[in-house]
C-alpha cells in the first residue's frame, strides 16, 4: 500500500489510533497536505504505520480511521465485509419477533465511522456524516445490496458533514440510490406495534430506533396509569403505553406534524385516539400549566432532543436537564414513575444522574432509581470510543 498518501500525526498519538480510536482531528496532524476529499490515507507516527482512513478537509475530524491493519485494502470487498458483519451481529443479538426495523450500520461502532444505515421493512435509509464519504457512497450501496438478504431498496438522506452524531434536528430530502422507491409514509413493525415513518424528511432517518426496547418497557408498566409523554415525536412511547392498557395518555410535542402522525399511529394500532390527548405545544410551558392546575400523572416520559450540541453547551445542558426533571416531578403523583432520557453524547451517565438528582432535590422529592438502560445492541459502542455511548434512560420512582 506504499502508493497511499502518508499523513503524519503528532508524536505519541499513534498509540491511540492503534488502540482503536477512530477520529483524528486536524490539530493532531503535523502537516496538513493538499489531499482530495475522501482519499484513503495512511496515518503515520514517527514513520510507523498507525491506521488507514478517509480524508475530510471540511471537518474538524480530518481523518476517520477505517482499519489499523496495514494489509487491509479499502475497497468494495472491505465495505461488503463490514456490512455483512454488522448484519450477522444484529441477527445474533436482536429478537426480531414482531420487529422489522433496526439500525444496520452504527458508524464507529461497526467500523464504518460516519456511516449510519437504518433498515425499515427491508428498505435501507442511509445518512453519511462526513463529506469524505461521498466518493465511497457507491461502494457502500453496493455492499448493502450484496450483504443484506431481501433488501428492497436504498434511500440516501442529505449528507450534512457534521461532527455531532447526537444532534436531533437534522432533516433533509431523501433520494433513491438503488432498488425500489420506499412508500410515503412507510409502515414498520416494532414488537408488534405499527408505526408510520417518514423516511424522506423525518428526524434522523425517520424514527428513533435507539428507544425501541425502552418503548416496549413502557408497554409493560403502563397498565391503568395516567401517562404524560413529553417530546412525543410520532408517539412511540404513547402508542406503547396505550397498548399496555394505560388509562389515559397525554402526548405533547412542539411539532404539529409530529402530533398529527402520533394520532395516526394510534388509529393504525386500533387505539381510540379520541380517548387520549394530543397537543402541539412547548413541553416546558405545559408542565408549568399542569402544575398551576394541580393536574398530576402516574407516569411521565421525558425524551427531549439533545441539549448539548457542543462541548461548550454541556454546563447549560445539565442545568436544563435538572430544570426539566424538576418541572416534571412537580406533576408526578406520589409513588409515580419518571422515565427520563438523555441522548447527548457529551453528557455522561454520571452527569445526567446528578442532574436528575438535583432536579429531584429542588422538587422536594426522594427518588429511587429502579432501572438504568442504555442503547440497544444495534447501536454498539467501541470501548476505545466512549463518545459512542450517548443514550441514557432512567426509570425512577417517587417515594
Amino acid at each position: 500500500m506504499s502508493h497511499l498518501i502518508k499523513v503524519p500525526v503528532k508524536p505519541g498519538l499513534g498509540r491511540h489510533i492503534r488502540a482503536g480510536h477512530p477520529w483524528v482531528f486536524k490539530k493532531a496532524i503535523e502537516v496538513t497536505p493538499r489531499i482530495p476529499i475522501g482519499a484513503v490515507v495512511d496515518l503515520t507516527d514517527e514513520g510507523r504505520f498507525a491506521g488507514r482512513g478517509y480524508w475530510d478537509p471540511l471537518s474538524a475530524i480530518a481523518v476517520r480511521v477505517l482499519t489499523t491493519d496495514p494489509h487491509e485494502t479499502i475497497d468494495a470487498a472491505f465495505f461488503e465485509r463490514r456490512v455483512r458483519e454488522a448484519f450477522q451481529s444484529r441477527h445474533q443479538l436482536i429478537d426480531f419477533k414482531g420487529t422489522n426495523a433496526y439500525r444496520l450500520i452504527h458508524g464507529e461502532g461497526d467500523g464504518l465511522p460516519g456511516v449510519i444505515v437504518d433498515l425499515y421493512d427491508g428498505f435501507a435509509v442511509m445518512k453519511l456524516y462526513s463529506a469524505g464519504l461521498t466518493p465511497h457512497r457507491p461502494l457502500i450501496v453496493e455492499a448493502l445490496e450484496k450483504a443484506v438478504p431481501g433488501l428492497k431498496g436504498v434511500l440516501g438522506r442529505d449528507e450534512i458533514g457534521r461532527d455531532d452524531a447526537d444532534v436531533d434536528s437534522e432533516k433533509g430530502n431523501g433520494r433513491v440510490l438503488a432498488g425500489a422507491t420506499p412508500p410515503q409514509p412507510l409502515e414498520i413493525l416494532e414488537h408488534g406495534a405499527k408505526f408510520l415513518v417518514d423516511v424522506y424528511a423525518g428526524q434522523k432517518t425517520g424514527f428513533f430506533l435507539d428507544q425501541r426496547e425502552n418503548r416496549f418497557l413502557l408497554r409493560r408498566i403502563s397498565k391503568d396509569l395516567d401517562v404524560l409523554n413529553c417530546f412525543c415525536f410520532s408517539g412511540g412511547f404513547s402508542v406503547n403505553a396505550a397498548l399496555g392498557g394505560a388509562k389515559s395518555v397525554f402526548s405533547v410535542d412542539q411539532d404539529a406534524d409530529a402530533i398529527a402522525l402520533a394520532r395516526e399511529n394510534f388509529t393504525l394500532n386500533g387505539l381510540p385516539a379520541a380517548k387520549h390527548d394530543f397537543l402541539a405545544a412547548d413541553a416546558f410551558e405545559l408542565l408549568e400549566s399542569f402544575k398551576k392546575e394541580g393536574r398530576k400523572f402516574d407516569l411521565i416520559v421525558l425524551d427531549p432532543p439533545a441539549f448539548a450540541k457542543s462541548q461548550k453547551a454541556v454546563e447549560a445542558a445539565l442545568g436544563g436537564y435538572a430544570s426539566l426533571n424538576r418541572q416534571a416531578l412537580a406533576v408526578l403523583k406520589p409513588g409515580g414513575l419518571l422515565c427520563t432520557a438523555s441522548c447527548s453524547a457529551r453528557v455522561s451517565s454520571e452527569a445526567f444522574f446528578d442532574a436528575v438528582k438535583d432536579g429531584a432535590h429542588n422538587a422536594g422529592l426522594d427518588l429511587s432509581l429502579v432501572e438504568e438502560r442504555y442503547q440497544p445492541p444495534d447501536h454498539p459502542v467501541r470501548l476505545q470510543f466512549r463518545e459512542g455511548k450517548y443514550l441514557k434512560f432512567f426509570v425512577l420512582r417517587a417515594r
